[in-house]
């Protein structure tokens, strides 16, 4: 999941390192293989750690080892202040991923409970059997036995340790669904229509964003409406340009170097006019998007011709396709020679294109009442408002970030009947969320791929995820069982072995002990005669001599000591 997070949350790294460095590269891969490589190196050092302790020796890594598991962290720590700080809301995003991936999520942890159950129970199993000899060994000698019981205890709390949290685990899994709510599992006929698709900037990955043909691509893939940004050059003129400069998406840099970073409104419409705003996406050695397919010649050589388009161009093909169209406008900068005057403007401008009001979605907060008032037919889009305010400005379509799904599904606003549009989804799995959420419509720059998508991923209805569940928990509790069995019964078989060898070890020891003392005294007359034929001073009493026996094969304790010869 957490690998899902950095992928969407490094989306927009991209352009972020563009306006930077003016390099456009798809960073994030760069970000993502260095994590991955990270991640394995750290948890190879872990595993090997891990098995010196079970081995009990002791850990000396190498200066190098040291040094790089600084860096693993420090970088881990620099990224995750990083997200925290400036990417808060991407988090959200886990959440979302989990509505869809959860009930997966749930059936996959518990079939990998079962594989896991096989070195616990072999653990544990043996375990037990290291405590039974334990228990065998223990001795009369009072310091020993205390060496051994605590042994035992240290045996039986580890048993603890390894089963205690497998089993919880393995509870709050099977019990999880009851607790589970995801927006694709429902009855087919409750799940709403197909979200309808605003092309982002056009089409995106088919063409140059914000020309004419990135908006005729996006109408070809079948588009509900176009979405654009529009600023006013100095001569106020209405163009669509989303960058705050000219360096990414035109050939600034080749005709005018020394004013790439000035705003693109500072500059007249005969000087824009003649910028080329294709060739950075059809000869770039980088693709702009990860998923964006190879252009064919065609399309390329169209591509490359492109220019910055008017507003008006936008509006023509929009009233010629029957397209909705909602952009942003951005407010030009001050001493801008249409700073106060630019929203009259950009209305007139849409008035004077002759297209019908009711493909209007207009979006800027500033002066609706004026908007009201001048173009009565424009539909009035709101942000992330309250109801209230939504009421208060008779707004029925919202326009809010994906994230915002997170909260409740937006349900007090569907409860409203207020439209809902979310930007930006151009995965599949987040489009099938939207569309089980019943979201009316979703700008994207994927609508090529979005628009193949009959039927929402990860859909299913209850009774088919409670069966599912129902079989899955019955078997793995089965698996799960036959496991420890299997475990418990090899043992068994292997202390019996161990008892036969003991037993056989021990018993001729133990003959021999009581019969050698017979063997000795069974003579006593040369013995007496032997040692009263010795002076006094010298008499020597000579001791017994018992006969060595062999030793057993298997080691004994000190409870079969023979007594000791005194």
């Amino acid at each position: 999941m957490y690998s899902n997070t950095l992928l969407v949350a490094s989306l927009r790294i991209p352009v972020v390192v563009f306006l930077g460095t003016g390099v456009w590269f798809f960073w994030s891969l760069v970000l993502l293989s260095l994590f991955w490589i990270l991640a394995i190196y750290t948890s190879f050092l872990l595993a090997l750690g891990l098995l010196l302790c079970w081995e009990g020796r002791e850990l000396s890594l190498h200066w190098c080892h040291k040094v790089l598991i600084l860096l693993v962290v420090g970088i881990c720590s620099f990224f995750f202040w990083l997200l925290f700080t400036y990417w808060k809301e991407r988090w959200l995003t886990i959440g979302l991923s989990l509505q869809v991936f959860a009930p997966y999520i749930h059936l996959g942890s518990i079939s990998m409970m079962v594989m896991v159950a096989w070195p616990v129970a072999f653990y544990v199993i043996h375990l037990e059997g290291e405590a039974k000899i334990r228990r065998y060994k223990i001795t009369s000698n009072e310091r020993r036995r205390n060496k051994m019981c605590n042994m035992i205890t240290k045996l039986r709390a580890l048993q603890v340790a390894v089963v205690l949290p497998f089993f919880l685990i393995l509870l709050c899994l099977y019990v999880v669904p009851w607790g589970n709510h995801s927006p694709c599992i429902q009855e087919k006929d409750k799940l709403g229509p197909k979200p309808s698709f605003f092309g982002h900037r056009g089409a995106p990955m088919l063409g140059p964003e914000n020309t004419m043909m990135s908006f005729e691509k996006a109408v070809e893939e079948g588009a509900f409406g176009l979405e654009s940004d529009v600023q006013i050059s100095y001569d106020k003129v209405p163009f669509l340009m989303h960058d705050y400069n000219l360096r990414r998406t035109t050939n600034i840099m080749e005709v005018l170097p020394n004013a790439s970073l000035r705003n693109p409104t500072v500059f007249y419409w005969d000087f824009l006019s003649t910028l080329n705003a294709g060739r950075w996406f059809s000869h770039s050695w980088i693709r702009p998007f990860y998923h964006m397919k190879p252009l064919s010649e065609a399309d390329r050589e169209k591509a490359s011709k492109q220019k910055i388009p008017k507003l008006m161009e936008l509006l023509k093909l929009a009233q010629r396709e029957k397209k909705l169209v909602i952009f942003d406008l951005n407010a030009p900068p001050p001493r801008h020679p249409a700073r106060y005057s630019y929203i009259h403007l950009v209305v007139s401008e849409i008035l004077d294109s002759q297209i019908e009001q009711h493909l209007i979605a207009w979006l800027p907060g500033s002066e609706r009442d004026y908007i009201k008032d001048r173009a009565p037919g424009f539909q009035h889009v709101g942000t992330f408002y309250t109801l209230e305010e939504l009421a208060k400005q008779n707004i029925t379509r919202i326009n809010v970030d994906y994230k915002r799904l997170y909260y409740n599904g937006l349900r007090e606003y569907k409860a409203a009947n207020i439209s809902i549009n979310l930007y930006i989804i151009n995965e599949p799995w987040l489009f099938s969320l939207a569309w089980c959420s019943r979201i009316q419509s979703v700008t994207t720059d994927n609508i090529q791929v979005l628009n193949k998508i009959n039927h929402p991923y990860y859909f299913m209805t209850p009774n088919f995820y409670i069966l599912m569940w129902i079989l899955l928990d019955c078997a793995s509790a089965v698996f799960i069982v036959a496991i420890f069995y299997f475990h418990w019964w090899r043992e068994s078989q292997s202390e019996k072995v161990l008892k036969g060898i003991s037993s056989y070890a021990e018993t001729p020891s133990v003959s021999l002990l009581k019969e050698e003392p017979l063997e000795v005294m069974e003579s006593p007359e040369p013995l007496t005669k032997s040692v009263g034929e010795l002076p006094e001073s010298t008499a020597v009493i000579q001791e017994p001599v018992y006969k060595t026996t062999k030793p057993p094969p298997f080691p004994m304790d000190d409870v079969r000591e023979p007594a000791g010869a005194q």
